[in-house]
């Protein structure tokens, strides 16, 4: 059965202010995330238009774990598994992004994104129909909690308090019980995921796991950019598109560096989508596969 689940983040900064701050936290975290051969890797970054969404910028990306699991798991672990391939179409203040596994085909997460600037309130701001509205399930991620179950801890959402923090350059903080009320500014992350796994006996909870799995990733990832406020606050959307650029073509030597130890299903897709940027208007997103 396909899962919907409406994630709702509340932000105490402005909707200009999340653009700045979603670039530089994705581009400081996939630094750190980053090792030769591990980590994110960006295979193709070209121009779209699309009418629900608007002008924007398509991504190809690879999602690299190996590094991450045990050795003794690896021996058992097809190749395929320690990837994720993603595709993503952002055109701020909405994008959507589509996950999948090269071994598991028939499973699919697909994230639809809609930032506002209120405070969590608006109902159905991504126009879902009665049956789907029926379906949907609604989850709050407050920033200022401190979560305890295992997909946290795996995330690392319990090492960040954020009713201790306060932001020097902005003056914001901390944030104490009840923040969303009365924050100025604020603005929220409406983001709609569908995951559907159709695997007999295991599908379910596969769902599930994913779901919950995303839910600490995205609680620590907003965490971090209200923590790392102070490293991106004043900053230019010219000048934090510059920095992108350059730490795209940093990580990218790195990937480059370590393609003799491809395998040959890395290689298969690197050659697919090419190596160089391309500058020519995509597919429509809409058209997508799910």
């Amino acid at each position: 059965m396909v899962q919907i689940r409406e994630f709702r983040i509340v932000m105490p900064i402005s909707l200009e202010e999340y653009e700045i701050g979603l670039m530089y936290t994705i581009m400081k975290m996939k630094q750190q995330n980053s090792t030769s051969g591990q980590g994110v890797e960006t295979l193709q970054s070209i121009p779209f238009e699309d009418e629900e969404l608007g002008k924007g910028q398509r991504l190809t990306k690879i999602y690299h774990f190996e590094s991450v699991i045990p050795p003794w798991l690896k021996t058992f672990t097809p190749a395929q598994v320690l990837t994720l391939e993603e595709e993503s179409w952002n055109a701020y203040p909405k994008s959507k992004t589509v996950i999948k596994c090269p071994y598991l085909k028939r499973c699919c997460l697909t994230i639809e994104t809609i930032n506002k600037d209120d405070n969590g309130c608006s109902e159905n701001v991504h126009g879902l129909s009665k049956e789907l509205l029926a379906k949907r399930k609604v989850e709050i991620i407050d920033i200022a909690s401190v979560s305890r179950d295992y997909w946290s801890k795996v995330a690392g959402t319990g090492k960040l308090d954020l009713s201790e923090f306060r932001s020097h350059k902005s003056g914001r903080g901390p944030l104490l019980r009840g923040w969303q009320a009365s924050c100025q500014p604020v603005m929220t992350a409406y983001k709609l995921l569908t995951m559907d796994a159709p695997i007999w006996g295991l599908g379910f909870c596969l769902e599930e796991a994913i779901i919950a799995s995303q839910k600490a990733v995205l609680l620590e990832f907003h965490k971090l950019c209200f923590a790392w406020i102070d490293e991106w606050f004043g900053m230019t959307l010219e000048q934090i598109t510059e920095m992108e650029k350059q730490n795209e073509l940093l990580l990218n030597k790195r990937f480059q560096i370590s393609s003799f130890g491809s395998s040959k299903q890395d290689v298969k897709r690197k050659n697919k989508h090419g190596s160089k940027k391309i500058v020519e208007v995509s597919n429509n997103p809409s058209s997508c596969k799910q």
